[in-house]
């Protein structure tokens, strides 16, 4: 289900108004997560922690309102839960476009995932569909190969897109901890840096748990 935002009476009006002109609206930020009890968890119990930290980042961003305002046409509007699109890599090495949608059940959350990784494995191409290309979801890549510093997307300026963007990297690791990289891109028309504050604190918090 969706609302429509009321502008009107919205305290980022002005702050909407002025950075939907932009060529650019969007904005990146790259943080580490520590991510040591979470790995240590999925371990123990044979989970993938693949799943396991797109499930809780996903908890974390349905968390946020900010990171639930997608913007159609004229209006800003406000889903009630966002759902997952994320990139699943073939043996070829291509990857795929995949969508699981949320739920508070992480065995729920791998059910989907098990679908979609095997549509994955019988397909080629992007695999994009009505569910990939849904406006309630959050895009998440993953760069398993690299401890990036900073990150930046392909975009398409001629299409109006307002999807938060999540890409999550290589481990790092050391005698005490395990640490990942994200990079979160979002609508500056739509959030600021605190709302990302937001969810990256949700994120953590849920992988210390």
């Amino acid at each position: 289900m969706m609302k429509v935002l009321d502008k009107e009476n919205w305290n980022r009006k002005e702050h909407f108004e002025f950075f939907s002109q932009c060529n650019e609206p969007f904005f990146g930020i790259t943080v580490e997560v520590d991510v040591t009890k979470a790995y240590q968890l999925c371990k123990a119990n044979d989970w993938s922690f693949f799943l396991y930290y797109h499930f809780l980042s996903t908890q974390a961003v349905n968390e946020v309102p900010a990171f639930r305002y997608r913007i159609k046409g004229d209006n800003v509007v406000v889903f009630d839960q966002i759902h997952t699109t994320t990139t699943l890599l073939r043996e070829d090495k291509t990857f795929m476009f995949s969508y699981m949608p949320y739920t508070q059940s992480f065995e729920e959350f791998v059910a989907a995932a098990a679908k979609e990784k095997e549509r994955a494995q019988n397909s080629t191409g992007l695999g994009m569909n009505e569910h990939t290309a849904r406006l309630d979801t959050i895009h998440y890549s993953a760069i398993p190969w690299i401890n990036f510093k900073g990150l930046t997307h392909a975009r398409n300026f001629d299409w109006a897109d307002s999807h938060p963007k999540i890409s999550f990297g290589k481990l790092g690791k050391n005698e005490r901890q395990i640490k990942m990289p994200v990079a979160i891109f979002v609508h500056h028309g739509l959030m600021d840096a605190y709302h990302v504050s937001q969810y990256i604190d949700g994120f953590q918090d849920l992988l210390q748990r």
